[in-house]
């Protein structure tokens, strides 16, 4: 069977897909308050052409998805997609990425149409900081969408929570309990400058040693353990007797670019080798052919470079490449 490595000896089997860039939070880390435009819809991918591109990366050794937006729930029909994914050879794992809003509802329809698992963003267990850092939305929603992702058995679950230097590194504590009462996956992830290489990015930037930090302080004896499926590149902690786990993302402090794995597909069809820098190639003139799919998918191989180097943006110092100027949301989380 063919199979997709880069110059670099890393075998890519992972693809995220993003199906809308339209979210209905605004999220401070990820796009501005008010103004942000959004794609027009037919400059979107529809799902029949997604899983046609999803089935070239099926045949080169990609066995596992993540639909991701945006939010993707937010568009309608996705199980149509899912389900559609379920159906190509080879694939071992689907899951989604959610901020949990429209989840509860479409928990077990999700889970019947072939999703095995799903990550929440829960950034705060607080109410009011809640609206400070999501800006819409109710945190009620999201922990009720935790409680139907487990009754519909999308597990494991995960809770993605990124950590924000004087905004919620006070609340690492109470997430850890929750790894250590509750048989959930809390992955705390650094912010990262995509799109947007500000002053609010330095500001809230921490990197995630502090966790460890606090996990000490609070007197917790640890085991280093390999983490649920899917744990990609966290670095996964178990509290001794804890029913779930806690995992450190750190692509800034201690990037992972070495085991990267992973390919992205933009909801505009565009194929992305790396989240960071701003090479992209568009698929939708490859549509119908299945030898020139193939092809961009090993040209995006081709132009991936070792590594994002987010730490000497950090540092102040030059890069080799040039970032990407789109968000997260318009690329896929």
């Amino acid at each position: 069977m063919p199979e997709l490595v880069d110059r670099f000896g890393r075998k890519h089997t992972y693809l995220r897909i993003s199906v809308t860039d339209r979210c209905n939070l605004r999220c401070l880390y990820c796009m501005p308050e008010e103004g942000m435009k959004f794609m027009e819809q037919d400059r979107l991918l529809s799902y029949s052409q997604i899983i046609e591109v999803a089935e070239t990366a099926a045949r080169l050794g990609i066995r596992k998805y993540r639909i991701t937006g945006g939010e993707p729930l937010v568009r309608p029909g996705i199980e149509e997609l899912i389900s559609g994914l379920a159906e190509l050879p080879g694939v071992d794992d689907i899951s989604l990425t959610t901020n949990g809003l429209l989840l509860a509802p479409q928990a077990y329809k999700l889970k019947k149409a072939g999703l095995d698992r799903v990550n929440i963003s829960l950034d705060t267990l607080d109410p009011t900081r809640f609206k400070f850092i999501a800006r819409r939305g109710e945190l009620n929603k999201v922990l009720e969408a935790v409680e139907a992702a487990a009754d519909a058995g999308l597990t494991p679950i995960k809770l993605n929570c990124v950590l924000l230097k004087g905004v919620n590194e006070d609340e690492i504590a109470r997430f850890l309990k929750l790894s250590l009462e509750q048989p959930l996956h809390v992955r705390f992830i650094e912010y990262m400058p995509i799109g947007h290489d500000d002053e609010g990015w330095r500001s809230h930037y921490l990197p995630l040693g502090k966790v460890l930090e606090e996990a000490d302080r609070l007197g917790y004896v640890l085991q280093q353990v390999e983490g649920p499926t899917g744990n990609g590149p966290s670095e996964n902690y178990r509290i001794v007797s804890g029913l779930g786990t806690f995992g450190l993302i750190h692509p800034v402090s201690n990037h992972f670019c070495q085991n990267c794995n992973r390919l992205r597909l933009t909801s505009d069809g565009n194929l992305k080798p790396c989240l960071y820098w701003v090479d992209e190639l568009n698929v939708k003139n490859a549509l119908g052919s299945r030898e020139e799919m193939e092809s961009l998918f090993y040209r995006a191989l081709d132009i991936k470079p070792e590594n994002h180097e987010m730490a000497a943006l950090l540092a102040g110092q030059s890069q080799s490449h040039v970032p990407t100027e789109r968000r997260m949301s318009q690329i896929g989380g």
